[in-house]
């Protein structure tokens, strides 16, 4: 079992080749899935089980790290950065517990399925993967309406940043491993911005967002830091 640093919520153990049952031992993803799509725990298993089958069947074929061209690790590793952005601000969410109702429900969700896509880019490029940076949200996780309109912020830019980058990705493999990851995390934004209470698709059509404009966004919200503390109850200076 392999170990990263993520100061915001302690040392924790990745096990890259996670089982549903593995990641939510106790069914709360499940049981919260149960109560939003009125599904079984057995149809959603499978129905997760043959979407994970699909995504590392498309991973078996991805050329080792050592293989790809220079300019798909960079993309990559962009990509990974924006995955661990959002998988450790869910996964703050769901251990602080200061949220209610369907906001609390999304979180575990999404955190989940955030988290798998971290492990799946990690996989993808094996040692030439980046390090998790540390985060600190500022009491984001603490308010639900702050929650959800970072929440929006940051599905919004995941899918804009994915867009842009998906033409300039060399290797099919990993195009269409980076497709899949983009049409969820396209759901992922509609389904915040419905909870906080914005049009999900108000346009026809979706601009990219170019790299160094996701990067001064990410930037600004002062979220990545060298300390990794969380600050309970403070005023962040972004959210959304």
């Amino acid at each position: 079992m392999a170990t990263h640093r993520d100061e915001t919520i302690g040392e924790v153990p990745v096990e890259l080749d996670l089982t549903l049952e593995e990641l939510d031992p106790a069914g709360a993803i499940c049981e919260a899935h149960e109560n939003l799509y009125r599904d079984s725990r057995a149809t959603f298993l499978r129905r997760a089980t043959v979407g994970g089958a699909a995504l590392l069947g498309a991973l078996s074929v991805v050329p080792a790290s050592g293989a790809q061209s220079a300019n798909d690790v960079d993309i990559l590793n962009y990509a990974l950065t924006l995955e661990y952005l959002q998988s450790s601000f869910y996964t703050e969410a769901e251990r602080i517990r200061a949220l209610r109702g369907n906001a609390r429900e999304a979180a575990e969700v999404v955190g989940a399925v955030e988290r798998a896509h971290v492990q799946a880019l990690r996989k993808a490029l094996g040692s030439a993967a980046v390090s998790r940076p540390t985060f600190n949200f500022g009491g984001v996780t603490e308010d639900q309406r702050r929650f959800l309109k970072t929440a929006v912020a940051f599905e919004d830019l995941a899918v804009g940043a994915y867009k842009a980058q998906a033409p300039r990705l060399q290797s099919k493999p990993i195009l269409a491993v980076a497709i899949s990851i983009h049409s969820v995390e396209a759901r992922h934004a509609a389904w915040m911005r419905r909870l906080f209470g914005i049009v999900p698709a108000a346009e026809a059509f979706d601009d990219p967002v170019s790299r160094p404009e996701a990067t001064r966004i990410v930037a600004s919200t002062g979220f990545i830091t060298s300390s990794g503390k969380t600050e309970r109850e403070a005023k962040p200076r972004f959210t959304g």
